[in-house]
């Protein structure tokens, strides 16, 4: 079984959270290889399934309103995504902080709109395995 992972975005502008072994997580970002970013994090498996499930009550209705979700609630937040709602689906802007919580050392892009049904498509899968997938010892 692969470990449990979302990729959102196209070729040129994307983000990744996978796990790769137990508690860590590799977050990856890339704008039209200009800019990149590339680190790892302590997340739990509870945290990123339920940074999905809200992630997903957010994304009942086609495309409703706009929303801001953190991976973590607390400062060693790693990533936030806001969604802006367009057509259809919804526009992210992503902030992404390496040390946590941080106003100087941070990244921030944009990704183009993905279908709501897409979304929830991968939420959802990401939720199933992050929730089901037992860290090998």
């Amino acid at each position: 079984m692969e470990d449990p992972g979302i990729r959102l975005g196209s070729d040129e502008v994307w983000l990744e959270l996978a796990r790769i072994d137990g508690d860590n997580w590799q977050v990856t970002a890339d704008w039209c290889s200009s800019l990149t970013a590339d680190f790892t994090v302590d997340l739990s498996a509870g945290e990123v399934t339920d940074f999905a499930a809200r992630m997903l009550s957010h994304l009942r209705a086609p495309s409703g309103p706009r929303f801001s979700e953190a991976v973590t609630p607390g400062r060693n937040n790693p990533l936030t995504l806001k969604a802006e709602p367009v057509g259809d689906g919804f526009a992210f802007f992503v902030r992404l902080t390496p040390n946590g919580d941080d106003d100087v050392c941070h990244l921030q892009m944009e990704i183009d709109p993905i279908t709501t049904f897409e979304l929830r498509e991968a939420f959802s899968a990401l939720r199933a395995a992050s929730a089901t997938r037992v860290p090998p010892s």
